[in-house]
């Protein structure tokens, strides 16, 4: 199983910039396929950015494209959200998620992910 713990959630202003980190842990080996994802009260999960891990590629929801940049730090086992231009819709719970198994798929679909996190708010406020 991969264990995952964000941190860096917190309120800031329209147009403002934030970084999200995910530490992983547990057997990564196997898991190939990870990313963040949102929900918003009253909202389903939406699939923000994810990236295969061993090789790099990056897949984004359309909504964040252009403003949001997933990557990953493998030496400190960590993965990073960085959020800019930040709009009060971008407002949510974001959440840190692996697929566990070695997957050639690896869109930001949460039907995808078995391993999640406990969530880091996000308030963007005018």
């Amino acid at each position: 199983t991969v264990q995952l713990v964000e941190s860096g959630g917190g309120s800031v202003q329209v147009g403002s910039s934030l970084r999200l980190s995910c530490t992983v842990s547990g057997d990564t080996d196997r898991s190939n396929c990870m990313g963040w994802f949102r929900q918003a009260p009253g909202k389903e999960r939406e699939g923000v950015a994810t990236i295969f891990t061993d090789r790099g590629s990056t897949y984004y929801g359309d909504s964040v494209k252009g403003r949001f940049t997933i990557s990953q730090d493998s030496a400190k086992n960590t993965l990073y959200l960085e959020m800019n231009s930040l709009k009060p819709e971008d407002s949510a719970t974001y959440y840190c998620a692996a697929d566990s198994s070695w997957s050639d798929f690896c869109a930001p679909e949460a039907s995808l992910m078995d391993s999640w996190g406990q969530g880091t708010q996000v308030t963007v406020s005018s």
